[in-house]
């Protein structure tokens, strides 16, 4: 398999976690950058049922360079992130529900658990508006800065990675977080952890074999091949 191809699976095998998740819907999209081009799925497709044909090529303007249909209208905030975030090779944009439902709420998302404290502090873009503009690209990819995820007022979020395993685990630990958060939220206050045992969580858990462990993890519950 090509290294084309390899990565062509990879996305397929991510959205389809992320929506057996229910992290992702009929609308959610992930990239990956490859040099100044992204590997992105088609807004048509069927995200429960993605094949490498549902992956085209697109550049940055959202040129599509190969593959069957369009990328979807959003493309442009993948392409407004790679822009300015050279670091970045993979994004993921859904719509989560229970991190959603904090930014509908006016609730900041808060460290309340280990994994969920890596992309805390969270920036929020104050819109709800769809990223299929430039512009709206532009106002996100500032809001986001150099963090690794980003909510968006009562629309959903955005993860970011050096690869999409990164993307991926890390918009599983957000939105885990964000659950726990409104479920203790029923109850009380929920503990938010420190300044500390936030640090402590970055060294401990920010770590490409626990990624992995959960890539495979989501993979295997997927009936996905690891």
């Amino acid at each position: 398999m090509s290294d084309i191809n390899a990565l062509k699976q990879q996305l397929v095998n991510c959205i389809r976690m992320l929506e057996n998740s229910d992290i992702i819907d009929y609308n959610g999209h992930a990239s990956i950058r490859v040099g100044d081009r992204m590997l992105i799925n088609i807004g048509s497709c069927q995200r429960s049922q993605l094949t490498v044909k549902d992956i085209c090529t697109i550049d940055m303007e959202g040129h599509v360079i190969e593959g069957e249909g369009k990328p979807p209208l959003e493309f442009h905030l993948h392409a407004g992130i790679y822009r300015v975030r050279p670091d970045v090779h993979a994004v993921v944009h859904a719509h989560p529900k229970w991190s959603t439902f904090l930014s509908m709420a006016g609730h900041p998302y808060l460290p309340v658990y280990g994994q969920g404290s890596l992309v805390y502090p969270m920036p929020l873009l104050d819109s709800p508006n769809s990223i299929n503009t430039k512009a709206m690209a532009d106002r996100l990819a500032a809001t986001l800065g150099d963090r690794p995820a980003a909510m968006m007022k009562s629309h959903g979020a955005v993860t970011v990675g050096k690869n999409m395993v990164e993307a991926f685990v890390l918009a599983n630990y957000m939105e885990e977080n964000a659950y726990r958060q409104y479920m203790a939220m029923q109850i009380g206050k929920p503990y938010e952890f420190s300044e500390h045992e936030i640090a402590m969580c970055r060294e401990k858990l920010w770590n490409e074999a626990l990624f992995k462990r959960a890539w495979d993890h989501f993979s295997a519950k997927a009936g996905l091949a690891i």
